[in-house]
């Protein structure tokens, strides 16, 4: 499942830190943190920021842990930032999507762009 979600002026790096504090709240455990600032070209002001956070859940009797959550965060503070959640469905069940969406909701509803969330 893909749920995709953009903000109007939130801070990408607060939303980074959010979406990582909420899923480790759901049992998950981080596999890769990055985050990355970029130069805009044409304002060397302003800034664009590029996160990615994958996560791990046990899976199986020698409790291998497999990728069940890729958060990707693209955005600047002033404007558009962009999330995407790519989840396997079997590793990360619906009630736990379910419970990171609300916490999301909570936060950052208000500066929600529209409607603009969509499961694929």
């Amino acid at each position: 499942m893909q749920i995709r979600k953009t903000y109007t002026d939130v801070n990408p790096k607060l939303l980074y830190d959010e979406v990582r504090d909420f899923a480790l709240k759901q049992g998950a455990t981080i596999g890769e943190s990055k985050l990355e600032t970029y130069l805009l070209p044409d304002n060397t002001s302003s800034f664009m920021f590029r996160g990615n956070l994958t996560f791990k859940v046990p899976v199986g009797q020698n409790k291998a842990e497999k990728e069940c959550l890729r958060a990707h965060i693209v955005g600047m503070t002033k404007g558009e930032t962009k999330l995407i959640f790519d989840i396997d469905d079997e590793l990360f069940p619906e009630e736990k999507v379910a419970a990171l969406q609300d916490d999301l909701d909570f936060i950052f509803g208000s500066y929600e762009a529209g409607a603009a969330e969509e499961e694929v």
